[in-house]
């Protein structure tokens, strides 16, 4: 992932779900896949898809059971 699909996935993010704190950000030594932050948190990756010549953009987001009490 290139820094020009970095920044569109993160524009659609951002419209998608109505919120500017989304960024994400280029992981060191990985080209396929970029952490994604709500403000100063990461939340998950997006990794790239580009098998059988179509190209997408997976996002992957845990959510742990510590994070659902509270």
């Amino acid at each position: 992932m290139d820094k020009t699909e970095i920044a569109k996935i993160e524009r659609y993010l951002r419209q998608k779900f109505s919120n500017n704190s989304i960024k994400i950000t280029a992981r060191p030594k990985k080209s396929d896949s970029a952490d994604l932050y709500l403000g100063d948190e990461q939340i998950g990756t997006v990794s790239l898809d580009d098998e059988d010549g179509d190209r997408s953009f997976v996002l992957t987001m845990p959510i742990l059971d510590v994070d659902l009490e509270g």
